[in-house]
């Protein structure tokens, strides 16, 4: 019985101690705030420094690999001209083969001649003979005559021109001259045969000419990209034995290229006549002389060209200086051009030269070189595959201009008056057709208004 109770305390004080131990961890944090010390500061202790460091980067190697070989075939855009000629052969396939040296084509030895007779007597006889190889030398000679005899008394004439030109080539210049005598004979017909009558020695008119010439110019580009072409002519010009005249005509042009679209030109240029006439009572002696000097720029393009540059010129001592400008350009390519341009120059007029335009003159008692300034615009198109024009309108004027005025007092020869201003309003036109190699049309048109 004892031991019951003993038992029964134990358990009854067991069970007590297990309801009071949670009670007891509830209250500890409790306790534990209320014995903190609040007075002092809060702070971080740092033990160890911190480090940082970077990871250790990882090398590329790089491997290299042949590209791809691009075998795609590209698009390109090509522009064809106008082709005006076709031909019926058709191409074949070529096959390489050696070369053989050609021995049938020769520069030299081309000959020709040409004869005929036509109406009114008139005889024609054209030829020309070369020799030389054409490679190293070459010699041609030239010959022409016709004369004719028309229905009214004393309208003959006949031209006689004889020439010779020769060439000698270097590895890169060429050396080259030539000599030429021509005779022309007229007669002043143009009087009036019922009023007048007149000896055929009186009214004869019988023009000499000897001429001779000689340059030096290279044929290939040197180093410096200079191109050069002096040279010299002299021509003996007279009318039987009575009136003589002389010319000596130097010039020298240069060239000076920078690449493919820039060059730079002189061309100086010096022509000298005297001039004696022995038919009046005292001998007339005539001096003329004009030296010219013509630097420009000149640039190339495939749609733009322009020239720009001046001319001074010395006329017998008095100095002018003459605009050099022009250019064209092209507003659609092979098809559309415009063109404009203000230049000028000097005419050398001397009996010889006067005397090619009108053979009926008479013998000139005054000789002045004619100033010419030009201002001129124009267009050049072509129209399909067979149609081109060229339209051009400028505005001329000139000083001293010679004009021949017919002799009213026996009516067959004309005198030389000066024109000391005059103006000419000139309107030109052009146009061809042509289809392939079988038909051609050309056309022509010069208007001219003299103020």
């Amino acid at each position: 019985m004892k031991n019951n109770i003993q038992y029964n305390f134990l358990t009854s004080h067991f069970l007590l101690l297990i309801c009071l131990l949670p009670v007891a961890c509830c209250l500890l944090p409790v306790e534990a705030n209320a014995q903190r010390d609040t007075t002092k500061r809060q702070s971080i202790d740092i033990t160890s420094s911190y480090k940082p460091v970077l990871k250790n980067a990882v090398k590329i190697n790089l491997s290299a690999s042949p590209l791809a070989a691009d075998t795609t075939r590209q698009r390109m855009a090509y522009d064809i001209p106008a082709q005006n000629l076709f031909f019926s052969y058709q191409p074949i396939s070529l096959k390489p083969l050696s070369l053989t040296r050609d021995t049938g084509l020769q520069l030299g030895g081309r000959n020709f001649v040409k004869a005929g007779f036509g109406n009114l007597s008139t005889p024609y006889i054209n030829a020309a003979l070369s020799f030389g190889d054409g490679k190293t030398s070459l010699l041609n000679v030239y010959g022409n005559y016709i004369s004719s005899k028309g229905k009214i008394d004393n309208q003959d004439f006949s031209e006689l021109n004889l020439k010779a030109t020769g060439s000698y080539f270097s590895t890169t210049n060429e050396t080259y001259g030539g000599v030429g005598v021509s005779q022309h004979e007229y007669y002043q017909y143009g009087y009036d045969h019922s009023l007048n009558s007149f000896l055929k020695d009186d009214i004869r008119r019988r023009y000499q000419d000897i001429a001779l010439n000689a340059g030096f110019r290279n044929t290939t580009e040197n180093d410096f990209k200079v191109n050069y072409d002096p040279n010299a002519a002299l021509h003996f010009f007279s009318r039987g034995n009575k009136v003589s005249e002389s010319s000596l005509i130097l010039e020298a042009p240069v060239e000076k290229r920078f690449g493919e679209q820039v060059a730079f030109k002189v061309v100086a240029r010096a022509e000298l006549t005297d001039h004696t006439n022995k038919t009046g009572a005292t001998d007339l002696k005539i001096t003329n002389n004009l030296l010219q000097l013509s630097p420009e720029l000149v640039y190339y393009s495939d749609m733009f060209t322009f020239h720009g540059g001046v001319t001074p010129s010395w006329d017998n001592g008095v100095l002018s200086v003459l605009p050099n400008i022009y250019g064209e350009a092209q507003l659609q390519h092979n098809i559309l051009m415009v063109q404009a341009g203000w230049v000028g120059r000097y005419i050398n007029n001397s009996f010889r030269s006067l005397s090619l335009m009108n053979p009926y003159m008479q013998d000139p008692s005054f000789l002045l070189n004619t100033k010419e300034t030009q201002y001129y615009g124009g267009i050049k198109a072509t129209l399909g595959k067979h149609f081109s024009f060229n339209a051009k309108a400028a505005f001329i004027n000139y000083k001293n201009m010679p004009l021949f005025i017919n002799d009213a007092a026996d009516g067959k020869s004309f005198y030389i008056s000066n024109e000391s201003r005059m103006n000419n309003l000139h309107i030109h036109g052009d146009m061809n057709y042509v289809s392939q190699d079988k038909f051609t049309l050309s056309g022509a048109l010069d208007l001219n208004t003299y103020t």
